[in-house]
């Protein structure tokens, strides 16, 4: 007769049975669609700011138009602490969501406003206020999404598939908002970037989220605090004051800071200004700047694809080291040939050490506090980092190219040598898939 298990006997048998492996982020229907929303969005973006700067340029001077395109960065660099906050405390699905939905609102509002009339400049400058107040809300709460859609050990692959994601929405994006303006006008492209946010709105609603544990008590190692329930300025505090004690996330902080001022000037006005210097026209920036996007879209997918590389605080810092290398030689190069090869390197490390930052973002932070930590290092790279564009342009006119270029690369440098020099990032690992 068959013994009946004992309950030793059963303890020792479940204690045996291993977890079921994580779908691939690649294959799995519901990051698909998380992915889809995404770029959905990411793409009305591109359409709306060519709908924005058409309607500004036709309705005012040069002056003018710089002004309203340039507004939305107020608010956006203002409160996106704050939306963080607001993620944290409300939980990211419901932010991304209603944020979605009012971008969805608010630019059909402006699409049926223009089919009727024509706009003042003063509607023009409220819309994008909005729209720079909406995104403070949705960037953190999309950055905190991720965990909440897929496991552990496939944040490096979503991070890799929203990387290659924002490289199909910048090279479809503003084509499709030109061909659209020239169709049908401004309103024709708000239209558009309206019903991109309104698909973008359906799937994400459909997309399922698991909710994380919220952690009450500190962790001794890694120097956290709890989230107490509180004020909201009591909240953005407390959620500093993580960042701050964490071993992995302050370094790691300083490295996305110190990264974004040493690269975002050069890439964008820096090589405007080399390419006028160097002779090589718009022709010779666009090669530069499309293999730029060769790089980076192929960093994303060797994230994709394998889903984790080792030792990833050390490659991250490495990268960051090496990009910059990158960068300075960017400016001493004698041909747009070899000017591209060194703009590839920037991409595929740039694009490397971005999504290896953005996993280890979401692997080390405490769910209670991800939309705070992703507003923290969205504000170095969206709100702070465009910053340096007037002051690259005005150190250019002072001393050159080749002078800017090398101090930004040594500003860059400094990022990963710092990152270099704190064992607990250099040691971070992701967790396996």
């Amino acid at each position: 007769m068959t013994a009946l298990p004992t309950a030793a006997t059963s303890a020792s048998a479940s204690a045996t049975v291993t977890p079921a492996p994580e779908r691939p982020a690649h294959r799995d229907a519901n990051v698909l669609r998380w992915l889809a929303a995404y770029t959905m969005s990411m793409v009305g973006d591109s359409v709306y700011y060519m709908a924005l700067a058409w309607a500004a340029a036709r309705s005012g001077s040069p002056t003018q138009t710089g002004l309203v395109l340039a507004v939305g960065a107020v608010p956006r660099a203002l409160l996106m602490l704050g939306g963080g906050v607001l993620a944290d405390r409300w939980g990211p699905r419901r932010v991304v969501i209603g944020s979605d939905a009012a971008r969805c609102v608010v630019i059909l509002g402006i699409a049926a406003v223009l089919v009727l009339t024509a706009p003042g400049l003063w509607l023009l400058i409220a819309v994008a206020l909005v729209f720079g107040v909406v995104d403070a809300l949705f960037l953190p709460a999309v950055g905190a999404l991720p965990p909440r859609i897929t496991g552990p050990g496939q944040l490096a692959r979503v991070q890799g598939l929203r990387g290659l994601a924002a490289r199909a929405a910048n090279v479809t994006g503003a084509p499709l908002g030109g061909l659209l303006v020239a169709l049908g006008g401004s309103a024709a492209a708000f239209a558009a970037a309206g019903a991109l946010f309104a698909v973008s709105l359906v799937l994400l609603i459909a997309v399922r989220m698991t909710p994380l544990p919220r952690d009450k008590a500190a962790s001794v190692e890694d120097g956290a605090e709890g989230t107490a329930s509180g004020s909201a300025w009591h909240e953005l505090t407390d959620g500093l004051r993580y960042i701050r004690r964490h071993r992995v996330l302050g370094p790691l902080m300083l490295v996305i800071a110190l990264s974004e001022l040493g690269f975002v000037g050069p890439l964008n006005v820096g090589l405007v200004l080399l390419a006028q210097d160097r002779g090589w026209g718009a022709g010779g920036m666009g090669w530069i700047v499309a293999v730029f996007g060769v790089g980076a879209g192929a960093a994303s997918l060797l994230l994709a694809v394998r889903g984790r590389l080792p030792r990833a605080g050390l490659v991250l810092c490495l990268s960051v080291v090496a990009g910059a290398f990158a960068i300075g030689a960017m400016a001493f190069v004698p041909t747009v040939g070899l000017a591209a090869v060194a703009g590839l390197f920037v991409g595929l490390l740039a694009g490397l050490g971005g999504g290896l930052c953005g996993a280890l973002t979401q692997t080390v932070t405490e769910p209670g506090y991800l939309g705070r930590v992703t507003s923290v290092s969205t504000l170095f790279t969206l709100g702070i980092a465009p910053l340096s564009y007037p002051v690259t342009g005005a150190a250019v006119g002072l001393w050159g190219t080749g002078p800017v270029f090398v101090v930004s690369a040594v500003v860059c440098a400094a990022g990963g040598a710092l990152g270099l020099a704190f064992t607990q990032l250099r040691r971070a690992e992701l967790p396996g898939g």
